[in-house]
């Protein structure tokens, strides 16, 4: 059976991935892009909560890049790639 993840409905990514143009499209889709640079020109709003959600995102990132196999990414076919991020992520957060 295909299970179908739940539409989303915010975007917690990295401050490289505010562009004018990614946030019309992800508005198109009714999904709110969190969080917003400080060096913007002008400002957009944002949900402090989920600024702090994003960072632990981030930390988890920076902890599963520490694996040397995920870092220097020794495994060449996406699928065993992908599968080896959810085993070191299951570990990190059994730890």
């Amino acid at each position: 059976m295909l299970r179908v993840p739940p539409k989303a409905r915010t975007l917690l990514a990295d401050k490289g991935y505010d562009a004018d143009w990614f946030r019309a499209a992800l508005a198109e889709r009714e999904i709110d892009a969190c969080p917003s640079p400080s060096n913007r020109e002008v400002p957009v709003p944002h949900d402090p909560v989920l600024c702090r959600k994003r960072h632990k995102i981030k930390n988890l990132w920076g902890k599963v890049k520490s694996w040397r196999r995920i870092h220097t990414r020794y495994d060449r076919c996406a699928r065993t790639y992908f599968s080896s991020i959810c085993i070191t992520a299951t570990f990190i957060f059994r730890l």
